[in-house]
């Protein structure tokens, strides 16, 4: 049986006090397995963006507790949180980030300069089908090729887990499919325990497991006896 990769404990967040308390998230107790793609599906504002900023390192819970196999995040320092997110987390935003003075291979490099075990950028950009668009600028690329290239720089140091946010929200059906089927590939290929973040409730057919998120709080947790490939999606 597969392994829990992330597993939580009554994880809440709220920011501010009193009367403006906004409870982004509310007593979440979930598990995810290594080896899964897992979809965090609920619409806006229902506390996706901040549980998967705790699993990052990139938050702090404000009660609760959350684990990263037999590591507490929850009680780590920042120092702590920074050398986890350095050595175990590839990211994946809904916004691409790159350098716009760099080229695809130059990108994908700032993170294999600074990993301990990475992969070549050429091999991370073939793996996301953009082995063709190595010397390319990000201005020459379209946005999906551009989500692409992100994919593969947060691949080339061959992290544990990928957390994706909105990968597909600035693009339309027929590109986000391509961004979806290298994330699909990645998970497959190599193994790499993913977590995508959607809205789109089509998306939630490719994935192992789905957990359903509603005003900050669990709603639900399924899983696929039998996953689709991306290009089989109904958007």
């Amino acid at each position: 049986m597969a392994e829990a990769v992330f597993r939580t404990e009554e994880l809440s967040r709220q920011y501010g006090s009193g009367a403006a308390a906004v409870h982004a998230l509310r007593g979440i107790s979930v598990e995810m397995m290594a080896g899964e793609l897992t979809v965090l599906l609920g619409p806006s504002g229902s506390g996706k963006s901040t549980f998967l900023n705790i699993l990052g390192g990139l938050d702090k819970a404000t009660s609760g507790r959350a684990w990263f196999t037999d590591h507490e995040l929850t009680a780590m320092s920042d120092r702590d949180l920074t050398r986890y997110r350095r050595d175990h987390v590839g990211f994946v935003f809904q916004f691409y980030n790159l350098v716009p003075s760099l080229t695809a291979k130059e990108n994908v490099a700032l993170v294999t300069e600074i990993a301990a075990n990475p992969m070549p950028p050429e091999e991370a950009l073939e793996r996301v089908g953009m082995g063709h668009r190595i010397d390319h600028f990000p201005a020459e690329m379209s946005g999906g090729e551009q989500q692409r290239v992100s994919v593969a720089r947060a691949i080339a140091k061959r992290p544990q887990v990928l957390l994706c946010d909105e990968p597909t929200g600035a693009l339309d059906s027929k590109t986000g499919v391509q961004v979806l089927a290298a994330l699909d590939r990645i998970n497959r290929d190599l193994g790499t325990t993913t977590v995508v973040i959607t809205h789109n409730a089509g998306i939630r057919k490719m994935a192992h497991r789905v957990i359903r998120f509603q005003d900050g709080a669990l709603s639900g947790v399924e899983e696929n006896a039998e996953r689709v490939r991306p290009e089989e999606l109904e958007w």
